[in-house]
């Protein structure tokens, strides 16, 4: 019995140091390739790739640090391992498409980089400045095929930007004084601007004499091809506007909207690019379902001097 609790005791130390060994390698691999330490990092990847060859991540890193190191076809065969590995595990195909591209171009293989290039940005490839920065592509800068996907690249980056219909409402980005249209007296201030990757037309109103203020988010849906906006406001207040730009107008329009007392009510927003430096923005609303409306305000906005 002593014999046997003795021989379990030695089995289950070999287990445990079976098991801290496998995670020290591991640990030493992801710091050699956090440090940049290529070769080494290419040996232990290499050792992880084969203990656990259905492991994308190891194959991938197993790639770069081959990449780094200029053992070229070891990281082509790495990289064409980890993005088959890889698929629906969490590894884009387009990032593992650029490094095949990088590596064949550094090994003079132009067409082949180009064709690794083209699946990559087709698929959403949108690193730009890293494609800039890769002196792999050194020789081929002035090939049309490397000037249009480094385009494609950039409009994969920021595709809100190329986007004629996400500029449809520029004309209201500024700071901006605001008064009443009717008799000019000042009604508020705004601070207008474009944000994550020109996608979104922020607003931030500023009521003048009044502890009010509010923020819009304007976007152009691309899906459902209408321009939305939801506000929002000190006072709990929110609503959804939808619409297009209509003859030069942005034309916003709600749903019939419950209210705490009253009937429903819907509105009319609209906004007039009267110009490089002045807007128009006229809200009417209906509580009989469109068939009569009233003026809610009428604002004009002055673009405020630097």
């Amino acid at each position: 019995m002593r014999i046997l609790f003795i021989t379990l005791a030695c089995l289950l130390s070999a287990s445990t140091a079976f098991a801290q060994s496998g995670k020290d390698l591991d640990t030493e691999a992801s710091e050699a390739y956090s440090h940049q330490q290529w070769d080494k990092s290419e040996q232990l990847y290499s050792k992880l790739a084969q203990t656990d060859p259905a492991n994308a991540r190891y194959w991938y890193r197993y790639g770069v640090s081959a990449r780094a190191g200029q053992h070229y076809e070891t990281a082509l065969h790495a990289f064409d391992e980890a993005k088959e590995k890889g698929q629906g595990k969490g590894l884009p195909a387009f990032v593992v498409d650029y490094d095949i591209a990088s590596t064949q171009a550094a090994l003079g293989h132009t067409d082949q980089a180009f064709a690794a290039l083209k699946s990559a940005t087709s698929a959403g490839y949108a690193q730009p400045d890293k494609l800039e920065a890769d002196a792999a592509w050194n020789p081929v800068r002035s090939d049309p095929r490397y000037v249009e996907l480094l385009d494609q690249a950039r409009h994969n980056q920021a595709p809100c930007k190329y986007s004629p219909e996400s500029r449809q409402f520029d004309f209201w980005v500024g700071d901006w004084d605001v008064v009443s249209t009717a008799d000019g007296h000042s009604v508020g201030s705004s601070h207008i601007a474009h944000e994550l990757g020109d996608c979104v037309i922020w607003e931030n109103w500023t009521s003048a004499n009044l502890p009010y203020a509010g923020k819009s988010y304007n976007v152009y849906n691309a899906n459902l091809k209408r321009w939305e906006q939801f506000w929002v406001d000190n006072s709990a207040g929110t609503i959804f506007f939808y619409g297009n730009l209509k003859d030069g107008i942005m034309d916003y329009w709600t749903d019939e909207i419950p209210q705490p007392s009253g009937p429903a009510t819907r509105r009319h927003l609209q906004f007039f690019n009267l110009g490089p430096d002045t807007v128009r923005q006229f809200s009417q609303q209906s509580t009989d379902g469109g068939k009569t409306w009233t003026v809610e305000y009428d604002f004009t906005y002055h673009r405020r001097k630097s």
